[in-house]
């Protein structure tokens, strides 16, 4: 048993996730009784920081922000980066991992959102992918091999919500905060770009997509380690044949984040392949592989 922050903390049934965060807590100027525990519950659950006498923002840049210092940011890096190291489909500390590594990356996407007039418009409209703002009736009636047809199949085949992407909390710029948060809510539309399935190897091609075009480091982390964790068939697979494809495409490709999908539910899939310079798959992964994510 210790104390850390005024909390106590069982270190043989505390996950090492918790302890990272409470040890952040340990060195912020934060009142240790609610305002700690006010943190350590919003970084867990996905839920809002709030306290209970702030006004509204109380010196943050958005409603979701938490100031952080620099020193912060590299414990929570340091916890988030091996939780999710332990287990890659822990979302909420790959998401800590991104935010508190990704600020020079996110710049440059930011620039290049900027640079092109639909990414400029996104950036300026500020677009969410949530339920609440897809109609999903007449997505359903679109043909099928349409973007809005094929991402809802892709949403409803692998039991996935884009509401499930947390808000942004520790990136210190309001725009780039933005642009993490279109990062994460598109990526599920990534997966239908790409036609991977959700299972380790559909991730890591993804991931690896995602490295060469965003630069961002829990990509680059993710592309580096994730194939550790495949089996030596899918493994060989990925080297020889989706990794090279998935590095070179994301390399060429157009910025996914400067598609306005919203206003292209209607346009052909193949068609939005090729305008962006994404080659099809040299492997097709969907009908083989997509009920056996268990095994990877």
């Amino acid at each position: 048993m210790s104390k850390v922050a005024g909390v106590i903390v069982n270190h043989s049934t505390m996950d090492l996730e918790y302890l990272s965060l409470l040890t952040v807590i340990a060195v912020s100027g934060f009142e240790p009784q609610e305002l700690s525990l006010s943190l350590l519950h919003s970084v867990l659950t996905g839920q809002q920081y709030t306290s209970s006498d702030s006004k509204q923002y109380d010196g943050r840049l958005y409603p979701s922000h938490i100031p952080t210092s620099s020193v912060q940011k590299a414990v929570l890096a340091l916890g988030s980066g091996v939780a999710a190291l332990k287990n890659p489909y822990r979302h909420d500390m790959v998401a800590v991992l991104g935010e508190t590594t990704g600020h020079q990356a996110l710049i440059k996407l930011r620039n290049r959102m900027r640079n092109d007039p639909e990414g400029y418009t996104i950036l300026k409209e500020r677009p969410r992918i949530r339920l609440s703002t897809l109609d999903l009736t007449g997505m359903s009636a679109l043909p099928d091999g349409t973007l809005g047809r094929e991402y809802l199949h892709f949403l409803e085949e692998n039991r996935v919500t884009p509401d499930s992407r947390a808000d942004v909390k520790f990136v210190d710029d309001e725009e780039l905060a933005y642009v993490m948060q279109r990062y994460r809510e598109v990526h599920d539309l990534l997966h239908t770009l790409l036609n991977m399935p959700t299972n380790m190897l559909g991730e890591v091609v993804v991931k690896m997509f995602e490295a060469a075009q965003t630069g961002l480091p829990m990509c680059v982390l993710g592309a580096t380690l994730g194939p550790l964790r495949l089996s030596v068939s899918r493994l060989q697979l990925l080297v020889q044949s989706l990794g090279p494809w998935a590095l070179r495409n994301g390399g060429r490709a157009r910025c996914f984040l400067s598609i306005f999908y919203e206003r292209r539910w209607e346009q052909n899939l193949d068609e939005l392949r090729h305008e962006l310079n994404i080659e099809p798959p040299p492997v097709n992964l969907i009908p083989s592989i997509k009920n056996t994510s268990s095994n990877s």
